[in-house]
């Protein structure tokens, strides 16, 4: 009589184990830190992985949407650097003021993101392309824009650098920013309209379109959403680092869907949640400090784990997949 309520109690939980999985590697990660390193369990350890990796959050949460519909997006770190650039030369050879500017910037990651989900829509050309020549278009205005770093010195940008204290304890504008940016996504992706249909459209974008979802406009708005997550995500590298440069963020693509991909979030789409991408983005940073800690390890340790964590997690989640193939 109890087995039937069991298994429907079970099920929906199944795809949970993935976010569980990062969950629990984060924990064994910082108690492993904890033992062999002192000072490692100092709880501003953690607040320097969110100071450290903030900009990276917002951009991972826009890729998240976007993978969620099973697209993809490589034109991230490229327009995080225009973003740096555009910032840099409104601020300091225009002089615009810093709401404009801002402004500015925030709607040409939209517009970039927009135009190429118009694109991957209307002329149903595979995401992978689009993006690419996104990405190449968006690096090449910054090398169009300037080949040299511009520093930026605008004192509310100073401001926005510093940390706030709270006891013993400090953080940045970047990390409250970044935080309230992954709750709004997660209320999004949890009680709106958008976030059912971009589940909807991931999981089987047939079935979505004979139930008259709108999937073009789903996956025009998830592409918008990570253009504007990007630039957002570049205004706070400025933030963390005060200039404009055609190559910051190069690579960073790639560091973002590894992040959304560890956080349990499926690459074929319909599965997946914010607040594991947050996880996957705090693992990889994390990792990078255990390296730091360490101190006898080269830097390009942190890629060789992080190639290991994801080919864990993949081959984890095409279990899943296989056990429960309607999870949504």
């Amino acid at each position: 009589m109890t087995t039937l309520p069991v298994r429907q109690r079970w099920r929906p939980q199944e795809r949970h184990i993935p976010v569980l999985a990062t969950l629990g590697l984060l924990a064994l990660m910082y108690g492993l830190g904890s033992l062999r390193y002192i000072g490692f369990n100092d709880p501003q350890i953690i607040l320097n992985v969110f100071i450290d990796n903030a900009f990276i959050l917002v951009v991972a949460v826009g890729m998240t949407f976007v993978i969620l519909t099973g697209g993809i997006d490589l034109s991230v770190g490229s327009v995080v650097a225009l973003t740096t650039m555009l910032t840099a030369v409104l601020l300091e050879r225009a002089h615009w003021p810093v709401p404009l500017v801002i402004l500015v910037g925030l709607a040409t990651g939209a517009a970039l993101g927009f135009g190429m989900g118009c694109i991957i829509h209307f002329f149903e050309i595979q995401p992978f392309i689009v993006t690419l020549a996104g990405m190449f278009l968006a690096r090449g205005i910054c090398y169009a824009i300037s080949t040299s770093s511009i520093p930026i010195n605008d004192p509310f940008w100073t401001y926005m650098g510093t940390s706030l204290k709270f006891g013993s304890l400090k953080v940045t504008w970047s990390v409250l920013v970044a935080v309230a940016v992954v709750i709004v996504a997660a209320l999004v992706l949890a009680f709106t309209k958008l976030g059912r249909d971009a589940y909807a459209v991931g999981g089987n974008p047939q079935s979505a379109l004979l139930m008259g979802l709108p999937v073009g406009r789903t996956r025009i708005a998830v592409y918008t959403i990570s253009g504007l997550c990007s630039a957002l995500g570049g205004i706070l590298f400025t933030f963390y680092l005060p200039s404009g440069n055609s190559l910051h963020a190069i690579g960073m693509e790639l560091t973002v869907i590894a992040a959304v991909v560890i956080g349990g979030t499926l690459l074929t789409g319909g599965t997946g949640y914010v607040w594991g991408t947050m996880l996957g983005v705090l693992s990889l940073g994390l990792i990078q400090t255990i390296i730091t800690f360490e101190g006898t390890l080269s830097s390009w340790w942190t890629k060789m784990v992080i190639g290991i964590l994801l080919f864990v997690f993949i081959l984890l989640q095409r279990l899943i997949a296989a056990r429960s193939p309607a999870t949504h």
